[in-house]
């Protein structure tokens, strides 16, 4: 079976893989007294998400059922299980620090070397620590055996051991009374020798040196670069370190008895299964719950709002109240802790079919005797409505625990009425639900409210309202009527299209998932819906998408254009005339912005949320937003051209911002970048980014012909000094190709434009080549890699679907219909099966990447369909 995780979190996998992990999670059953209370599980869950985390406990009495001197000692089962499992966690370590001898701590506790050991009360970190001990010392602690043998040895069930600070009286199988006078007479000759005291459970140790778990712990914490720990012991001498915990750590007391540690448990089979706990936490973390594959969600959207479902109808991300604002749900990217919005039949039976109602961006998930139906209803900005109707004969179980600003703001819940409301928030967010009783619980951090609904008396209508107190539906009686609306407005724009016959399904679905995309309110156009949806599973590369870049927008509305829907394009070219006009020139335009036109704030990380599949760091904002990429200017000089040739005339405001692109590149086209795929690196003369400034200057030449404009004097001529330098520059003969930037020999999937841009003739040989030469280095069976040079980015990534189709149009474009057919073929069996394709796929692997629905990927198999629709029938006029 293929695999998603990437080599480095492979090899943690086969690791733990190679333990029985079953066994954990027999430890913690539901409903069952372990001790584990609410408070402590909350608590657990917040550990288990720090960056770095050390697991620490002492050993008898909370590893094993007592203290003692024989093998009888050994740790339980099911806690050395859980303690190796944990240390077998990347970035998570497990220690001991008890008082037996490090080397009868080895001896007996039989953990692995990933097991940090420290014996002595925390004294003793390494076996030739006892070799150091001076001859008075040995002398002293000799002295100190004989008057224990001489004074105790005899009560029975008492054993005299020595260690390498100190002596201990074992008493464990003596009575109550031998106990109390063995502690007496050893404290009396503890202070007669000048030792210190210690009553650790059954055994009494008298040792040269000062008990110092605490300061063992904080050993271990700076050696490990550990950001939170777990302490957990039964003794008093393990106060110590309790003492020292601070933030987010975590404190256990095992057993009976007075503690400062902020939970007790009742014995070390308690403790076991803490442990266990929270091992499966922390692996849910780290490497995800079982992801479900990017392309089996289904997105449903409004012209303002988006959001994402699981196959089996969770909505598992949706933000409010823009595309780039916090979250509400988040679990796509962190499991049910960072929220969600579920609903299932309660009598348990697998989804039939999840489907999109014909022409529209509806979704129905169908079960035996439940039916769920999801949609954005239209609502003013700034407010997300999301109704969720529920049909069938059976009864549903209604999950909404939502989780504000990627689960990290707090929140409460009440009940009014048939209203739930979240409070606390700086929105109103109220799930609006007539004869639903819920019921709210709450860990102590975040607040989930549940219901049972019985289904056979009728629909039952969910709508959640954020943002929104003045106009909440009371009577949801009227909802067949507004998802009527909804349904409606699609299918007239769907039927407005102009679709090839190549696809036409799925280049419907692709065109209604562009629209969706765009921004109604403000013309703008997302690349995708999503964040750091990972480009390699395990990997860091996951960015934030959730923004319009110059140059995916443009591209964007012209292949709505294309289709016959310009509105979108208007829109988009008003949002940006406003962004110019706060713009010092055009050669300063930013490459992305927010949808508002704002520039974007500072890239950060959310630390608390593992990512998709474990795929971490989950990034907000996106730094690529003060790069220079000369390339952006093309696809907006492309649009305009596109757009008028279309219509027939070109409106003044259009030409303006044409005139407005060609400035940009006259003054900039000479200098370096970082190019479209927007690398990390220092910028250098990318040959698309030359390209994509003649497309420029091309396009702007031919409107002015088209609508007997004036082009300015200089257009025409820094045109072919462009394309002169580029021809020039751009080809590495020992690639024998057009490459990625000048005097480089690596290859770049998007130096195909050099001939389908029009720069040059696609006869040409040298475009041949080339063309051979992105076949031959960066295709895999049904997907075109970017590149495969070093971008100074650590991990890995898939093809992208966009250079697919690149290579699809390079194909038709010499004439290789054959092999254009089939590379098209096997994109189309890469779409989800509900029409949704993200950024990327590995071939390796089999898996889908990136984030989803992806721009990019539906205009790029758009434009293929078209083409190809053209091809064929040209063909057969032929």
């Amino acid at each position: 079976m293929p695999t998603p995780l990437n080599q480095s979190v492979a090899d943690s996998a086969l690791l733990m893989n190679s333990l029985p992990l079953g066994l954990l999670r027999t430890f913690v059953r539901p409903h069952e007294d372990h001790g584990i209370t609410p408070e402590l599980m909350a608590d657990l869950r917040i550990l288990s998400r720090v960056p770095g985390l050390l697991v620490a406990c002492n050993y008898g009495g909370t590893l094993c059922a007592a203290e003692g001197v024989s093998t009888e000692t050994l740790p339980l089962d099911s806690a050395a299980v859980a303690l190796r499992a944990l240390a077998a966690l990347p970035n998570t370590h497990a220690a001991i620090i008890s008082g037996r001898s490090l080397r009868d701590l080895a001896a007996v506790s039989r953990l692995p070397a990933e097991v940090h050991l420290v014996g002595s009360h925390g004294v003793e970190f390494d076996m030739g620590y006892a070799y150091n001990l001076s001859l008075a010392t040995e002398t002293l602690l000799q002295q100190v055996a004989t008057a224990l043998t001489e004074a105790v040895a005899y009560e029975k069930g008492v054993s005299i051991v020595r260690k390498p600070v100190g002596v201990a009286v074992h008493t464990r199988p003596a009575t109550p009374e031998v106990v109390e006078r063995v502690i007496f007479k050893s404290r009396q000759i503890a202070v007669e020798y000048g030792l210190y005291f210690i009553i650790d459970g059954t055994v009494l140790d008298l040792t040269v040196e000062e008990p110092a778990k605490g300061q063992a712990l904080d050993a271990l914490r700076q050696r490990l670069g550990v950001s939170a720990a777990l302490f957990a012991g039964d003794a008093e001498s393990d106060e110590k370190a309790l003492a020292t915990l601070r933030g987010p750590d975590l404190g256990l007391h095992v057993g009976s008895g007075m503690t400062t540690a902020g939970h007790t448990i009742p014995d070390p089979e308690a403790f076991a299964r803490v442990l266990a706990l929270l091992f499966e936490l922390r692996r849910s973390w780290l490497f995800g719950e079982d992801a479900v594959g990017l392309e089996r969600h289904s997105m449903i959207a409004n012209g303002t709002s988006t959001a994402l479902l699981t196959p089996d109808a969770k909505v598992c991300w949706m933000s409010h109240p823009l595309p780039d604002s916090g979250s509400l749900f988040a679990h796509i990217l962190g499991g049910d802790p960072a929220g969600h919005f579920s609903i299932e039949p309660v009598k348990p039976s697998p989804v039939l079919a999840q489907r999109y109602l014909d022409n529209t961006m509806v979704v129905e998930t169908r079960w035996a005797d439940v039916t769920v139906t999801d949609y954005l209803e239209p609502a003013p900005e700034g407010i997300t409505s999301l109704v969720r109707v529920l049909s069938g004969t059976g009864t549903a179980r209604v999950t909404f625990a939502p989780r504000p600003d990627y689960a990290t703001a707090p929140f409460n819940m009440e009940i009014r009425d048939h209203e739930v409301h979240v409070v606390g928030t700086s929105d109103p967010i109220i799930l609006v639900a007539p004869g639903v009783d819920f019921t709210i619980t709450n860990d102590s951090r975040h607040a989930t409210a549940t219901a049972e609904v019985q289904l056979q008396s009728g629909p039952v209508v969910l709508n959640l309202r954020c943002g929104d107190t003045e106009s909440l539906p009371t009577d949801l009686d009227g909802e067949p009527g507004r998802r009527a609306a909804v349904v409606q407005s699609s299918r007239e724009w769907v039927t407005s299209l102009q679709l090839p016959t190549i696809k036409t399904s799925l280049v419907r679905r692709s065109a209604l998932v562009l629209k969706s995309l765009v921004h109604e309110p403000t013309g703008a156009v997302l690349a995708a819906p999503t964040t750091s949806l990972p480009e390699g599973i395990g990997g860091t590369r996951n960015w934030d998408y959730r923004y319009c870049w110059l140059r995916d927008g443009a591209m964007t509305v012209n292949a709505l254009v294309s289709l016959g829907s310009t509105a979108e394009a208007d829109g988009f070219l008003r949002w940006l005339g406003g962004i110019l006009e706060n713009a010092p020139g055009p050669e300063w335009l930013h490459p992305l912005y927010s949808v508002t036109g704002a520039p974007l704030s500072t890239e950060a990380i959310v630390e608390s949320l593992p990512g998709y599949a474990g795929s971490r760091p989950v990034r907000i904002g996106n730094a690529a937003d003060h790069q220079v990429q000369l390339d952006v200017f093309g696809p907006i000089a492309e649009l305009i051209h596109d757009l008028g040739e279309r219509r027939g005339y070109l409106p003044d405001g259009h030409w303006y911002l044409m005139e407005q692109m060609a400035h940009a590149v006259i003054a900039r086209w000479h200098e370096p970048d970082h190019g479209i795929w927007e690398a990390r690196r220092p910028p250098r003369h990318h040959v698309y980014s030359k390209v994509m400034c003649w497309v420029t200057l091309d396009r702007a030449l031919r409107a002015a012909v088209l609508h007997g404009r004036a082009a300015h004097a200089d257009w025409s001529s820094t045109a072919e000094t462009i394309r002169a330098e580029v021809l020039r520059e751009g080809w590495d003969s020992s690639a024998a190709s057009y490459t990625v930037a000048y005097d480089s020999p690596d290859l770049d999937a998007a130096v195909l434009h050099i001939g389908l841009s029009g720069l040059l003739e696609v006869n040409d040989q040298r475009f041949l080549d080339t063309v051979a030469a992105v076949e031959r280095e960066l295709r895999v069976g049904p997907t075109v890699f970017r590149y495969r040079y070093d971008d100074g980015l650590p991990g890995l990534e898939g093809g992208f679907h966009i250079c697919t189709t690149w290579l699809i149009e390079a194909y038709l474009a010499v004439g290789r219909l054959d092999d254009a057919l089939e590379l098209f073929n096997q994109l189309v069996a890469l779409f989800g099966p509900t029409g949704l394709l993200p950024e990327e796929y590995d071939p390796g692997t089999e898996t889908h990447l990136g984030n989803h629905p992806q721009a990019y990927s539906h205009l790029g198999f758009i434009r293929c369909a078209q083409l190809l629709d053209r091809y064929l029938a040209s063909a057969d006029v032929e």
